[in-house]
């Protein structure tokens, strides 16, 4: 079981998407609390939940979205897209249409996310890979078109997902870490020496 801390140093957003019953909520229960729901009840609209992790000496707390994968939510979810830093876009790996449908959710998510935000692209349920209908290579492939990370996962069994959650989580706060060190040598980079100034220092002998 994951444990919630009341003192972070960040706050990250993360969205799961993908289509209905790909298993995101399942994911995220698992995730969370450690248990598995066979129940299947689909989200309506969105849920999130709260968790803490420790990396590289910080404390993290996610704020995971769960949304909604049917048609008539989505212009309820979409908005979600626009304050995440990351997000994890879940598919199928028995149900070819759900990969398929993975272009209409990174249009989407193109559309309204942030140009920086974190992505991983998320082949569930390998837990009953004898029913795969999606390769490895596809779900690579299209992971690499795209410059997403990509990993197979099961809720199941909880195959890869502290490390889909973690890997991401990463990512958001190496992009956090980098914008700061720009935010803060940037004035003092972009200070050049005046010609007259270069030419002086060079005539100069010791």
């Amino acid at each position: 079981m994951v444990n919630v801390s009341t003192s972070y140093d960040y706050l990250f957003k993360v969205v799961l998407c993908g289509d209905c019953g790909v298993g995101k909520t399942s994911m995220l229960c698992r995730f969370i609390s450690d248990r598995m729901d066979h129940a299947y009840i689909a989200t309506l609209g969105v849920d999130f939940k709260l968790t803490t992790l420790e990396m590289k000496g910080k404390t993290i707390k996610l704020q995971i979205w769960d949304t909604a994968g049917q048609e008539r939510f989505k212009v309820l979810t979409t908005q979600y897209y626009r304050r995440a830093q990351g997000i994890l876009l879940v598919y199928d790996i028995t149900n070819e249409q759900s990969f398929e449908n993975t272009a209409n959710w990174l249009q989407m998510i193109q559309e309204n996310a942030m140009s920086d935000v974190k992505m991983m692209l998320i082949a569930n349920k390998t837990d009953v890979s004898n029913s795969r209908k999606v390769t490895t290579h596809q779900g690579k492939q299209l992971a690499k078109d795209y410059g997403m990370g990509f990993l197979e996962t099961s809720a199941h069994t909880a195959e890869n997902l502290s490390e889909a959650f973690s890997t991401v989580t990463e990512s958001i706060l190496k992009n956090m870490q980098n914008q700061f060190d720009e935010e803060v040598f940037s004035p003092f980079l972009s200070i050049n020496k005046p010609d007259s100034y270069q030419k002086q220092e060079s005539s100069c002998s010791c």
